[in-house]
């Protein structure tokens, strides 16, 4: 029997098709998720509820449509985890074309993960669980 407060919640930031389903690994692991389709909402959430994951995908900011300070789609949402959930662990999803640019965002915040499109249940699980203690 879960008890709401010892379950640990995923929030999704949702902006591409690529984003897999990953709802049932989500329910099997006891993590209670949320997706949202808007950073704004999704800001909206994390003040109420800071989470312990947050799921996004990696989109490189090409042209100027990132005001020059951002490198990409996620940095303005991964510093608001870091005020409203500092203990959030984030995990991005990545297109492969996008993959030389992911160093720009790791110089910038502590990424516990970033997993390869096509995203698989097991590489999932595997950033979602914490690492097996060795003696």
């Amino acid at each position: 029997m879960y008890h709401v407060s010892n379950m640990q919640t995923l929030f999704s930031l949702i902006e591409s098709p690529f984003h897999p389903d990953l709802g049932a690994l989500y329910r099997k692991l006891g993590i209670a998720a949320e997706r949202f389709d808007s950073a704004r909402n999704l800001h909206r959430a994390m003040q109420k509820q800071p989470p312990d994951f947050f799921v996004g995908e990696f989109i490189y900011g090409w042209g100027n449509n990132y005001a020059g300070a951002n490198v990409s789609n996620l940095d303005v949402t991964i510093r608001t985890l870091q005020r409203f959930a500092p203990q959030a662990k984030v995990i991005v999803f990545i297109h492969p074309r996008e993959e030389e640019h992911i160093g720009k965002l790791l110089e910038l915040f502590p990424i516990h993960a970033v997993l390869t499109y096509p995203v698989s249940e097991q590489a999932m699980q595997a950033a979602l669980q914490p690492p097996a203690h060795t003696p």
